[in-house]
Order: structure tokens, then sequence, then C-alpha cells
């Protein structure tokens, strides 16, 4: 495990030694923004996609990135070179850097730019073939007036308090729903439903974050002729589809047979959601 070779801001260190300070805003106050991304056989999934929602999110929290994104990407291939990863997952950080402990954020200095890239530990093979049975959270996602959902930021509390209660109830995931009672997203999943030859997901406004890999799948639906739909949703919506699932960079496209103990559909993986998993991983292979 020591192995591992950590980036951080232009250096390499094993696991053991990569470190910042206890002072720097991201782990103060989770001030800083990320990315997960996946690599398929050497290959980074839309990384011009991740790299311009990264430079997004630093910029709605006046966050300076301190390398360029050409340099970025470098970092990011140099990173998955030194560990020998062709198949796996990439995190990516930025830290608004040391500071105080006040809040005072023109006080911070040497924002961090982190990249670590490891093997992915997926859901096991068994739920993408027989589905995820999830409940719907009390935690009630933060509403968008209060910080931007497109915000990929370091605090992530809100999605931890949810992932907690699917723990508890014994699920992988987690419904959640906005202040409006509005279905928003899961805890790291983007949600979508089937029912009545349409392909639904809840819009931006319901406060989810606009996953990449929610992108692809749409524009995949859209190129097959499926009808797409991004409007409000209830839970109502979801107990009574034909097929639902998730979607996400880790998870890719996963089904979901029951939530709250009630079945959705047959109680299978659709057949919509096998045909779009399937063009989505073609699709990662281009």
């Amino acid at each position: 495990m020591d192995s591992m070779k950590i980036y951080i801001s232009g250096k390499y260190f094993s696991r053991s030694e990569a470190k910042v300070s206890v002072f720097d805003h991201g782990f103060l106050y989770g001030d800083g923004v990320f990315e997960g991304i996946r690599t398929y056989d050497g290959k980074v999934f839309r990384l011009r996609d991740h790299i311009e929602r990264l430079w997004e999110s630093a910029k709605g929290i006046a966050l300076e990135i301190p390398i360029d994104e050409k340099e970025m990407e470098r970092a990011i291939h140099d990173t998955l070179a030194i560990n020998n990863i062709k198949d796996g997952y990439i995190r990516l950080i930025v830290t608004r850097g040391e500071g105080t402990l006040g809040l005072d954020h023109y006080l911070c200095h040497d924002s961090q730019v982190i990249i670590i890239a490891d093997k992915l530990a997926l859901y096991p093979r068994e739920l993408y073939e027989n589905g995820l049975e999830i409940v719907t959270a009390s935690t009630i996602r933060v509403n968008p007036s209060m910080l931007s959902p497109q915000v990929k930021s370091m605090n992530y509390l809100n999605n931890i308090l949810a992932k907690i209660e699917a723990y508890k109830a014994g699920c992988a995931e987690v419904l959640m729903l906005n202040s409006r009672g509005e279905v928003a997203e899961c805890s790291g999943d983007n949600i979508f439903i089937y029912k009545r030859e349409t392909l639904q997901t809840p819009p931006a406004e319901a406060g989810i974050l606009e996953g990449i890999t929610r992108r692809v799948v749409i524009e995949i639906a859209n190129e097959i002729g499926l009808k797409v739909k991004e409007s409000p949703m209830t839970r109502h919506d979801v107990f009574t589809a034909n097929e639902c699932f998730l979607t996400g960079s880790a998870a890719e496209l996963i089904p979901v047979v029951k939530l709250d103990n009630r079945t959705i559909g047959n109680g299978k993986p659709g057949e919509i959601t096998k045909k779009l998993l399937a063009l989505f991983q073609k699709e990662t292979k281009k």
C-alpha cells in the first residue's frame, strides 16, 4: 500500500508521508474543491469535462488554482503512470491553503493541488446483476440558494450524514430529497427513472450536482432516440417507475430495484438500464 505515490503541489510522496498543514483551510473548514475521475485502460474518461468543472467549482468559491489546466492534465497522467494504474480512480483536490483559525480566506496561502490515483472498489458485482435496494434519507439536500450544488466542494457533510442513514438501514445508497420534498439525488450518485417510454432525471434546480456520467447517459439516450426529460420528480414517480438506476463516476450505471422496501417495476434490473449500461461501457473504450 505504501508503494502508492501521491502528488502534492508538484512533488510525490508515499501514502504515509503525504501530508498537508493542519492549518490548511481545506482541513479546517472543508474549503476546497475536488473531482472524482475514472480511467479505463490508461485513458482518462471525459478528462476535459472534469477539468472544466473543477475550474468552475473553484471560480464559484473564489479559489484560484495555482497551476493551469494543461499542467493539471500532465500531472494527472504522470500520477497514473508513476502508480502504474490503467483502470482505476483519480481523486483531484485543490485546497484553499494554509491560513489562520479564522475564516478569512485572504489570509490563506500555498493552495495545495493533490492527486491520488488508486484501484477502484466498485459496488459488488451481484448488485449490478440483482439491483440495489435504497431508502429515503431524512437528511435534506442543501438548498441551492444556500450553496450551489454545482460547486463540488470538499465539505461533503450533507452527503455523509445521508450515507450514514443508508448504512444504518443496511443499504449501499440512499435517496435525498430537497426542501420541497422533491427527489434530488443520492449521497454520491444521480438518479434516473424510466416510465412511459421516457427517461427522467431531476433538473439542476432540484439541488443536484450535474454529474459527468449523468451527462454522458443523457447524450447516449438522445443518440438512440430515447425521450429524455429533466423535470421535478417525487418519490411517487420512483415508486411507480418501470425502471430506476443511479449514475456516478465510480458506479457507472447501477440498477435500483427497491425504494423504502417497495419494489420498482418487476424487481429486476430493466432492459433500458442494461442497454444504457452496455452503451456507456462501450463509450469508455473509445
